[in-house]
This record gives C-alpha cells, structure tokens and sequence, in this order.
C-alpha cells in the first residue's frame, strides 16, 4: 500500500538527511524558522507557564535547548539516532531514541504539562496513533501543542492526503526529501477529536514580510473523561498548569 510505503520513506529521508538537517537548524539557513516560526512555538510553550515539556519529533534539540534556559525540565524524543545523539552533546534535556509507533505503544511513560510537536507530524497513520497517546502523556490541565504548515500555504487541491516533500529553502546538502501527509484545517481537528482531544486555540503566525500565515499552531487538551482520567489512575506527581 502507498500509505505504508510513505509513512517508511519518511524514516528513511530523516535518517539520510540528518547531517543536513542538523546544519541547517545550526546555521540558521531556514528562513522562516528565522523570522518567525522558532519564537512563535518557544512563545506559545512558555505561555503556559510549563514546569515539564515533551519534545515529541525534537531532532536536534533545539526547542528543549530554549526552554531549559527558561527554566522548563524537557524529554526530548526522536527516532533518528544521529540527531538525538546530537541532542545529548548539547544538552538541555533528557533525550531518547523513540518512534511514534514506540510511544503508541505506551513505550513513553512519563507525562508533562505539554507535549509540543513542532513541525514534527509528517505521517498519516503514524500520526493519528500517536495522537491518541497524547492524552496519556499529559498532567491533569496539560496541552497538545502542534506547530505546523499551515493549509493556506500548501498547493492545491486542498484536501487531506499524501504529499511529495522538498527540501527547497534548507540549503545545500539534502538527499530526497520525505513525503509527508497533508491535512486540511478540519483534517487537524478531526484528527484530533479521534484522540480524545478537543481544540482549545488557534495561532496563526505571520511572516513579517509577505503578511501571510507562515505557520498554524494548534492547542489541544484531552476531553473531559479521557486523559483526566487516566492521570487519576496512575501514581504521578501533580504539575502545576
């Protein structure tokens, strides 16, 4: 089936262009992460106030790096080895090799006041499984915090389903790049609803200089009876929200 023959090429892409990848985060060659992405996921994290984070698709660690130095406690979790070894060299949280799959599977045992997926929800199937873990990774009171392309920004037709990836804007050194799912914006709220969560907010950062949308970030908690339950039935300590 294509689908499962996408969801593989993503691992495979990651895995090959991860050097790539790590470079381009370091030299800060994309531009939008530049002017406007990078701040508006750390802004929309810290305006919860988190004590504990998890990174889910972190790479190299970026975002966990800039959190830490606001105080925030971060598990980072990727499934490339390359750039969670990178991670750990520049420290700034604790960090694990982890596929979506894994963490489906109740490999991830801990549980935070947000778990934050920036850029890092390429995948159909793989994603949706993922998504319905989510609940069980959040504190009473948590949030789901996507970043992600926005729908107004993809070409047509404007309906969920497989797209070819580019790397186009990262700079030189990339190999194929990864397939990815593209969901419209009621793809992403149904797809939440699937897993238990309920949208709570919307942001729509701005690219200051076309004044286009140059990302969306969703914010999610666990409907009432879903995730509070499960954190009444497991011995945790409370974070505070």
């Amino acid at each position: 089936m294509r689908a499962e023959a996408d969801e593989a090429r993503i691992l495979d892409a990651w895995q090959a262009n991860a050097p790539a990848w790590e470079r381009a985060v370091r030299e800060e060659r994309i531009e939008s992460r530049r002017l406007v992405t990078d701040q508006a996921i750390v802004d929309a994290v810290l305006a919860r106030s988190p004590r504990t984070v998890i990174d889910v698709g972190c790479g190299e660690g970026w975002l966990a790096r800039a959190l830490a130095a606001q105080g925030v406690q971060v598990i980072g979790v990727d499934v490339v080895p390359a750039l969670v070894e990178s991670a750990r060299a520049k420290g700034g949280g604790a960090f694990r090799v982890l596929s979506y799959e894994d963490i489906a599977a109740g490999a991830l045992r801990e549980r935070a006041d947000i778990v934050v997926c920036n850029f890092s929800l390429l995948g159909g199937a793989s994603v949706d499984a993922l998504l319905a873990a989510v609940p069980g990774l959040l504190a009473p009171g948590g949030r789901l915090i996507v970043q992600t392309v926005h729908p107004l920004m993809a070409a047509e037709p404007y309906a969920d389903g497989w797209r070819e990836g580019s790397w186009i804007g990262c700079g030189e050194g990339f190999g194929e790049a990864a397939p990815w799912y593209f969901r419209t914006l009621g793809g992403w709220v149904s797809a939440f609803e699937r897993a238990g969560l309920g949208l709570r907010d919307l942001v729509e950062p701005l690219h200051p200089h076309t004044g286009r949308p140059a990302s969306v970030i969703f914010i999610a908690g666990a409907r009432q009876g879903n995730g509070d339950e499960q954190a009444s039935r497991r011995s945790v300590s409370r974070h505070r929200t």
